[in-house]
């Protein structure tokens, strides 16, 4: 009577649930008299909760008459026993009445329905958001979502989490495009945008290629292909256009496919080198044949092997005179017998890792810049010369207490006594020192840096670094042997081809609050670091480190789900709306299934007759004697 919200604990208070045996019709009598309430769906899934029946509701179209002919609408049909899933209801049956226009034929549903879920599917738009950042936000894997789901009273199987997913991504996709108009102004408004391109694949997967701005830091677009051919690349470069706008400069890396079809979608725009890229190409080619050659010698020789090996053999009398390093640190020199007895063996051990240890040294950049193998080879030299001036010294007139020095010193022979290995470490050396002259007049890859991959580079003036590349060049070529040395010829052969790209000035921009200078980035790691993330958040969630499989699979633009984490740009997606169910709930759901079904031609697939044909064991046999049948034909 008084319009109150019923909950199972008001209606225990009526009667005893417990005692009462409560049949069928008498439940569906009691649901269908106290929906009268104001809150009608609060009460059908309080009664519902209760009796353990899933609650009906009914949805019909909001429109009476056609809205082109404005004739009275007839009922088609009504869906009866459609079973949907929300959060924030649950499980319901949504009993939705269908009415048709007698003139024109035009069909009217409930657009309350289609606000909660979308069409044809059995789980609303809340569920599908919640599955799309679990995955791509949270990279958790399917079976925590599963059970997340279930608390909230929302049972799903694991193949409708990755068909969600997809549904996520493909709604994602048309949003973006449809905001794109808001997204440019927004740029403009900043003075426009740098546009970053990277592709990145795995084990024949297809190249996924990703266009960012990083001004505002957001995905623009992405695109599977087949190779990195600019004939392929120009027409992704001209939908970003077309969206878009041109861009203030573009950055890359050392693609010719990519640098071609930037010269003909973007002519006469901006368009430069990643300095991390180029310097480290310089440096493979200077470095990279006597590097590999270091590599395969200490494989040959199994030295490390060897080193563990012996490592562990000594382990056990290392641990019991941990006293040592005390006593070493504090340079505290002592004449007990034990200690004396057990210093051989603990100088073999603790100088092989400190060998070892060689192999860590760098910043995180990888090759050429940090060169592990190299250092572990020089400080295997190191430690085979302290060994054996170590190994002469009898500490306690003994050499039998000095038998882990001379085992260490024999295991090492092999190694120093290899003379291509050292061969290649003297020329390598020489050759380091010429990169890292360049490394340091580019001011990319600082030494000192603790980023890593994702380091832009020492802030300078961009005239200054290309005031000491050319310092960098003069001296190169004002060496003696230079005119012999073919390495260093390709070396300036390639400053002086890339040299426009290289240094790019500052931009002036007009924007909103006047002019404005921008510097380009001179480096693409920020394409670069939003695949890293993208990987790193596949092997979170599925625990496979290699992402070949995934490439072939995930949509295009799965990339877009980064742009999620940026509030400017979730503000401009939205426009206003609350969330992105809302968002969602205002595009086409056929716009949707062909984003889907343009989404499944995969530019590596092939007919699947033929795919059934080739996994026949005797297919070659069966072709041959096709061929044999129509030769005698």
């Amino acid at each position: 009577e008084n319009n109150c919200f019923v909950t199972p604990e008001c209606i225990r208070n009526l009667f005893d649930y417990h005692s009462l045996t409560v049949k069928k019709n008498v439940e569906s009598a009691f649901l269908n008299c106290l929906c009268y309430y104001r809150d009608k769906v609060h009460c059908k899934i309080a009664i519902s909760t209760l009796f353990k029946l899933t609650p009906v509701f009914d949805f019909l179209p909001e429109e009476d008459v056609c809205l082109k002919d404005k004739r009275h609408l007839n009922v088609l049909k009504t869906d009866v026993n459609r079973t949907k899933s929300t959060m924030k209801i649950g499980k319901f049956t949504a009993r939705e009445t269908i009415k048709i226009c007698p003139e024109c034929g035009t069909k009217y549903r409930s657009k309350e329905l289609s606000r909660i879920v979308p069409p044809s599917c059995n789980f609303g738009y809340d569920v599908l958001v919640y599955v799309g950042k679990a995955i791509f936000l949270k990279h958790l894997p399917d079976q925590v979502i599963v059970e997340e789901l279930a608390a909230k009273n929302v049972y799903i199987s694991f193949s409708e989490i990755s068909w969600l997913g997809r549904k996520f991504i493909a709604y994602l996709t048309l949003a973006h495009r449809k905001s794109a108009p808001r997204i440019k102004e927004e740029m403009n408004s900043k003075g426009g945008y740098i546009l970053h391109l990277d592709s990145t694949y795995e084990d024949n997967s297809p190249l996924l290629m990703t266009g960012l701005d990083s001004i505002i830091k957001i995905v623009l677009g992405n695109c599977k292909l087949p190779s990195e051919n600019s004939k392929d690349i120009v027409p992704f470069l001209e939908d970003i256009k077309q969206l878009f706008g041109e861009p203030l400069a573009v950055i890359h890396d050392m693609s010719q496919g990519i640098i071609k079809a930037v010269g003909i979608a973007f002519k006469g725009t901006l368009d430069f080198i990643c300095h991390f890229h180029f310097l480290r190409d310089i440096g493979k080619d200077l470095l990279e044949p006597e590097y590999d050659n270091i590599r395969k010698r200490l494989k040959k020789h199994g030295i490390t092997s060897k080193m563990n090996y012996r490592m562990r053999q000594f382990k056990q009398a290392v641990e019991e005179n941990m006293q040592l390093v005390d006593l070493l640190n504090n340079n505290e020199l002592t004449c007990c017998e034990n200690l004396l007895q057990n210093i051989p063996v603990f100088s073999a051990y603790s100088l092989m890792r400190w060998a070892f240890e060689g192999q860590k040294k760098g910043n995180g950049y990888g090759f050429p810049f940090d060169r592990p193998h190299f250092e572990f080879a020089k400080r295997l030299k190191e430690i085979h010369a302290d060994i054996n001036e170590l190994r002469t010294i009898k500490l306690l007139r003994d050499h039998k207490y000095n038998k882990a020095l001379h085992k260490t010193f024999f295991d090492l022979s092999d190694v120093i006594n290899d003379k291509s290995l050292w061969k290649s470490v003297d020329k390598i050396e020489a050759e380091i020192e010429i990169f890292e002259k360049l490394r340091d007049a580019m001011r990319i890859a600082p030494k000192t840096g603790k980023k890593g991959l994702n380091s832009e580079g020492t802030s300078a003036n961009i005239k200054t670094i290309e005031q000491g590349v050319k310092k960098f060049r003069k001296e190169i070529i004002g060496t003696k042997g230079y005119s012999e040395n073919k390495q260093h010829q390709q070396m300036v052969k390639q400053l002086d081809k890339y040299w426009e790209k290289l240094f790019a000035d500052p931009i002036e921009v007009k924007t909103g609050n006047g002019k404005k200078i921008i510097q380009p980035q001179r480096t693409n790691n920020y394409a670069e670091q939003s695949f890293r993330d993208l990987k790193r958040g596949y092997r979170k969630k599925t625990g496979n480190g290699s992402l070949g499989k995934k490439l072939r699979t995930m949509l295009a633009n799965t990339p877009l789900a980064k742009n999620l984490h940026n509030p400017e740009y979730m503000k401009i997606l939205l426009n206003g709306h609350l969330s992105l169910e809302d968002l969602f709930a205002e595009i086409d759901a056929n716009e949707v299934r062909n984003e889907l079904k343009k989404s499944q031609e995969n530019v590596d697939k092939f007919p699947a007759n033929l795919k059934k044909l080739i996994k026949k064991s005797d297919f070659p046999k069966m072709l041959k004697d096709y061929y044999f049948g129509l030769k005698s034909k």
